[in-house]
């Protein structure tokens, strides 16, 4: 018996070599043009034509057109997190770039996953926010809740959670970590955590690229915020 919706076609897609890696691109939740992508997947602007085509047919981009110009970006957030998982499988199972890039150290210590923050530091926020009582237990499917410590956290650092609960978005949910394989903070509460890291000067993200940079203090500030807690829920 053949149930639930038919993947072939979604998959068949993201599995072109040029479409990946203009998805990938695109994990930095920052609009980009034909010119831009085509450079990126290493394919001339007729042929990037035609992916993008293809990507937009299926809902997986969406685009925004800006006088003669026509930005590119990820459909949903549910897009960057199939690609994260994607990602994830790919690094456990080896599927590795065969030349690294020299940002690879930085980008596995801290990055952006679409608009929240990912890597060694994303994975230390989630695991020292559990380790505080910030989330009751995990719901279908896998969203969090916050518990009345969870608010008081955020409300210290600067978040208004009530306006973020009225978004029409996930309010918060794990998502798997690639490279730690372990989770982070997704949906409207981890990209509240990662802008208020940027608004405080913390750290600010590298040009053309999906790195967050922290500052020393920066780095040295967030951490503290997750003190002991990250270690204890991680023991667990």
């Amino acid at each position: 018996m053949k149930d639930g919706p038919h993947i072939a076609r979604i998959a068949a897609l993201i599995g072109d070599h040029a479409r990946a890696e203009v998805l990938t691109a695109l994990m930095a939740d920052r609009a980009l043009t034909a010119t831009e992508l085509a450079d990126v997947a290493g394919v001339s602007k007729a042929t990037i034509s035609a992916h993008l085509a293809k990507l937009l047919d299926a809902n997986l981009i969406a685009v925004d057109p800006q006088g003669r110009h026509r930005y590119f970006c990820l459909a949903d957030p549910d897009v960057a997190q199939l690609l994260e998982s994607l990602m994830g499988v790919a690094f456990r199972s080896g599927a590795v770039r065969l030349r690294g890039s020299p940002r690879e150290p930085a980008l596995r210590k801290a990055r952006v996953c679409y608009d929240h923050l990912a890597g060694e530091l994303g994975v230390l926020a989630f695991e020292g926010l559990r380790g505080q009582g910030a989330f009751t237990a995990l719901l279908p499917p896998r969203d969090l809740q916050l518990t009345e410590a969870g608010r008081e956290w955020f409300a210290a650092l600067g978040v208004d959670v009530d306006a973020l609960a009225t978004q029409r978005r996930c309010f918060c949910r794990p998502c798997l970590d690639w490279g730690e394989r372990r989770h982070h903070l997704a949906g409207a509460l981890g990209s509240a955590l990662l802008a208020r890291v940027y608004a405080l000067g913390w750290a600010r993200r590298a040009k053309d690229s999906r790195v967050v940079q922290f500052t020393e203090p920066g780095e040295y500030a967030f951490r503290q915020l997750f003190k002991g807690s990250a270690r204890e829920s991680h023991a667990k």
